[in-house]
């Protein structure tokens, strides 16, 4: 999966076929989108220019869950209830960030971006 350098499917004014001026660099390269599922926890790196690694989750069986109080706690995750980034990642059980999950300690609103910071982290509803 790549993103596109120029429009080459246009024709010039002149009805000419337009030509890329140069191939893809490797920092130009891009991968399918991480979808973290509820599952032993499994990790995928990825190198960034510079030679920086970016650690993201593809999958969660715990969460961090902070209380009313304020205390975090590790929670295991049951299963997602909602999404509100898409509908389908209810039934596939995907985890994002805004998403409510079910856990042993109730339900809990994720706050973290589970692909970039690589964990779980949530706030509990009130909800049981």
């Amino acid at each position: 999966m790549t993103k596109s350098i120029e429009n080459l499917r246009k024709r010039k004014s002149t009805g000419g076929r337009r030509k890329a001026n140069r191939g893809r660099r490797a920092f130009e390269r891009d991968s399918y989108a991480m979808e973290p599922t509820v599952g032993p926890v499994a990790v995928r790196t990825s190198r960034l220019r510079g030679g920086h690694l970016v650690i993201g989750l593809t999958a969660a069986d715990v969460a961090n869950v902070a209380g009313p109080s304020g205390k975090v706690t590790k929670s295991k995750i049951v299963r997602v209830k909602s999404s509100p980034a898409n509908r389908d990642y209810e039934r596939r059980g995907v985890i994002t960030r805004g998403a409510v999950i079910e856990t042993e300690a109730g339900e809990a609103r994720v706050t973290s971006k589970p692909t970039d910071d690589g964990v779980v982290n949530a706030v509990l509803t009130g909800q049981k």
